[in-house]
């Protein structure tokens, strides 16, 4: 088993047929964007379609950002996602009450300063993610981010988002060594719809790097 491979999230799928062709690439999670307001919202019939047909251990993350608990609820009630991504101002009771295991995003654009207490305020979040969007602000918007920023503290796992594409993906993973990598924008022809050749590559690239 190979202790440094970096694990691999799609995210704002819309298809079944992308999140498939991720799953066939050996992407480790798809991320289903679950807040109305997104451009990637594939709708909760769509969503529902696309959990159905992943295969048995590839992860369903449904992600959202200053959603309504009473949403949250009906969304994980028809969804029944594996993990939950908070992208929001959303503090830790927010998260912990639904019972499953989340990851709590972290805006790094103007936020270097208070990283720190950001990270300390969720001890129960199962990693934390590293996002080029400011705090507070939705994802997905291909931000990249100074990598040197991302704090040397492995106490969870660092997961790495914010503007990765196939051709910065390995430099990324050379400098921060994340434990897994989150991709949306990059991977795209259009909001919510996948490029094959883009998927294909952003996987490659980061198998070379390791």
């Amino acid at each position: 088993m190979n202790s440094n491979r970096v694990r691999i999230k799609f995210c704002g799928m819309t298809r079944v047929d992308d999140a498939l062709a991720a799953a066939e690439l050996g992407v480790d999670a798809i991320g289903l964007v679950l807040t109305r307001r997104s451009k990637r919202f594939p709708g909760m019939d769509n969503a529902r379609a696309i959990r159905r047909a992943l295969p048995p251990f590839v992860t369903a993350v449904a992600l959202f950002w200053n959603d309504d608990p009473a949403f949250i609820v009906e969304a994980i009630a028809a969804i029944r996602p594996d993990l939950l991504q908070f992208h929001g101002s959303e503090e830790a009771p927010d998260c912990v009450r639904y019972g499953l295991p989340y990851v709590k995003a972290v805006g790094m654009s103007g936020a270097a300063g208070d990283v720190s207490a950001l990270i300390a305020a969720h001890p129960q979040a199962a990693g934390i993610l590293f996002d080029g969007n400011a705090p507070g602000e939705q994802g997905g918007a291909g931000v990249a981010f100074d990598w040197s920023h991302v704090p040397e503290d492995r106490t969870r796992p660092v997961l790495l988002a914010g503007g990765l594409t196939p051709a910065n993906v390995g430099s990324a993973i050379r400098t921060v060594r994340p434990y897994a990598v989150d991709v949306a924008s990059g991977i795209e022809s259009a909001p919510g719809i996948k490029d094959r050749d883009k998927m294909q590559r952003f996987v490659a690239a980061i198998r070379s790097s390791e």
